[in-house]
């Protein structure tokens, strides 16, 4: 029996198509929004947490990465980051005994202060357990940043900032992939805010 294949080159053109509309889908101006609200965290010793689940916590992790190594280069005073899908312990007692649902809201009941930042990455921004995270942050006056595609999801509406890359209802690869050049400006925007007389 035979079957239709679709060509490996015309899933790259289709790819490389969906993930320049969603980079054409930026907002310059939000993102600064962003950029400067992480550069005030800094500045004030503040923390800034980054959480998803599958590719977006692997993506947390490396913007977590990104943050307290890569912007040191700046000069400026180190930014305090951690990604709340790295104690991976930690994150499976929650799971365990509270239910998967907190396994980042619980974490940051421990640490989270008003002033801290909250970035949750998403491409649905339907996952309960961010839900619940950007719940409790609010409740601590912890501002909060979503990274979403898709049409948002419940999150769009949530977060007190919202960097969204419209895209079709399933489209995880291009969106994820999205995600990380929007989050490697920022760290680059960061990077390059130098002190008077660094030009390193």
């Amino acid at each position: 029996m035979s079957r239709l294949i679709v060509s490996p080159a015309a899933l790259v053109e289709r790819y490389l198509n969906g993930l320049q509309d969603l980079l054409a889908s930026i907002e310059p101006a939000i993102l600064t929004s962003v950029v400067e609200r992480i550069a005030q965290a800094r500045d004030q010793g503040r923390t800034v947490y980054i959480a998803g689940n599958g590719g977006s916590a692997a993506t947390a992790a490396h913007v977590a990465n990104d943050f307290g190594k890569a912007t040191r280069r700046s000069g400026r005073r180190p930014i305090r980051a951690m990604c709340l899908s790295d104690n991976i312990s930690w994150l499976t007692a929650l799971a365990n005994d509270e239910g998967y649902d907190r396994v980042f809201a619980g974490q940051l009941e421990n640490f989270a202060e008003a002033g801290d930042v909250l970035i949750v990455i998403s491409a649905s921004g339907n996952s309960a357990n961010l839900l619940r995270a950007v719940a409790l942050a609010q409740s601590l006056r912890v501002f909060t940043i979503g990274v979403l595609g898709f049409d948002g999801g419940k999150l769009k509406d949530l977060v007190d900032e919202a960097l969204w890359l419209p895209s079709p209802i399933g489209l995880y690869g291009p969106v994820e992939s999205a995600h990380s050049v929007v989050l490697d400006i920022i760290t680059t925007c960061l990077a390059e805010d130098r002190t008077p007389g660094n030009s390193e």
